[in-house]
């Protein structure tokens, strides 16, 4: 593996979910790549684990009643924090070139704020970061000299195929979904299906939330805002298009007609990997697609009327300010609900989509507006939820 790069070393911040888990993998596979800071939310037995295994100089949790017991497993002489400000301290290390960002939710825009005023490279794989504060993330990046690699399939896709020419010739980029497990269902089935059903994801294997998230197809709308911050888009350039078979991760057009796509086999073992050796790249653990037998790639539009999460996207993409940080939050309480078995799937955008309505735009938002908007949204779905 003599072009796996340069000795790296890395923090993992949310290393025992499917990203972190993955990360460990990859991180496992390359020579020269130390692995020396992990954080989890509240598995506190994986955590003292992992540390243990790949030799982490220091560790933090989340939840603060799993404090004692991560120091009580943790292996000796490796330094344990706790809580969010725990966390934050992980993610603003100094000595890390590369900190992946594969937190859940909300929480991973103080870490990927605190990894980027540090200086490190940040491989995200937390899209809400980009979603809630998508112009403070990048212009902080800008200003600090620090690079963003996106770590999710779709947007390392598009990162790795606009590689093909200069930023000022790509005249648009092109997400692709799998269109999740209700892709065929007819739309007024919708109102019916379980939990359960939406958690069984025909392609890819995730967390409870981001599984949810592809059923209702509001990873898209996320995906949406997150690439119009990521490659300085306008939400005209940004198209999605219905892939069943998770091969073509998304397509860059440029101007002369000529369109690049990024394909591979739905694992995330490979955007991963390519965030952690960029810009070489090295041996994988994952083969490449046989064409051949995978025989035939669909592409159709999404059906607006029956995943109307999708418009969500383009609107927060459209007017920015803090509805981006309205979308996610109100999103995340819904699915909540809906795993909760509180509200019906269709409700979760029914939701999402009234709060957005009444929210208060705010131009040029700093941090405290986002976070205020983030809590107001998250009240705002509460009380919409509970009224039908």
């Amino acid at each position: 593996m003599k072009n796996a790069g340069p000795a790296r070393r890395i923090a993992i911040l949310g290393s025992t979910g499917s990203i972190g888990r993955n990360a460990l993998e990859v991180a496992a596979h390359l020579p020269g790549c130390k692995v020396a800071a992990l954080t989890a939310r509240n598995n506190a037995d994986l955590l003292a684990h992992q540390a243990a295994e790949f030799g982490a100089e220091v560790v933090a949790i989340a939840d603060d009643t799993q404090v004692s017991r991560l120091r009580s497993l943790a292996p000796p002489g490796v330094k344990v924090l706790g809580g969010s400000a725990g966390i934050q301290e992980v993610a603003g290390l100094g000595g890390i070139d590369i900190v992946l960002v594969a937190i859940s939710g909300s929480p991973g825009l103080p870490a990927t704020l605190a990894a980027i005023d540090a200086g490190s490279t940040v491989a995200l794989a937390n899209k809400e970061s980009l979603v809630m504060a998508g112009g403070i993330v990048t212009r902080m990046a800008r200003e600090r000299g620090v690079r963003i690699l996106p770590v999710d399939s779709e947007h390392s896709a598009i990162f790795q195929a606009m590689a093909a020419g200069a930023a000022s010739e790509v005249a648009g980029v092109v997400i692709t979904a799998s269109g999740g497990p209700f892709r065929d269902l007819p739309r007024e089935r919708l109102a019916s299906v379980t939990p359960q059903q939406a958690l069984q994801h025909p392609t890819w294997s995730m967390g409870r939330k981001i599984t949810i998230d592809s059923a209702t197809m509001m990873n898209k709308a996320l995906e949406i805002v997150e690439a119009r911050w990521l490659f300085d888009l306008d939400a005209s350039q940004i198209d999605v298009a219905i892939h069943p078979q998770s091969i073509v991760h998304s397509m860059v057009l440029f101007c002369d007609g000529s369109m690049i796509a990024q394909m591979g086999l739905p694992d995330m073992r490979v955007p991963i990997q390519y965030a952690l050796t960029w810009p070489a790249r090295a041996p994988g653990l994952v083969a490449g697609p046989s064409l051949p037998a995978i025989g035939t790639l669909e592409f159709s539009r999404p059906d607006l009327a029956k995943f109307p999460a999708v418009e969500l996207g383009y609107r927060a993409a459209r007017e920015g300010g803090v509805l981006g940080a309205v979308l996610n939050a109100a999103n995340e309480v819904a699915v909540a609900d809906f795993l909760g078995g509180r509200i019906s799937f269709p409700e979760i955008s029914e939701r999402v989509a009234r709060v957005m309505d009444d929210h208060t735009p705010v131009a040029d938002p700093g941090l405290d507006d986002i976070f205020e908007a983030d809590h107001w949204a998250r009240e705002a779905a509460a009380v919409t939820g509970s009224v039908k």
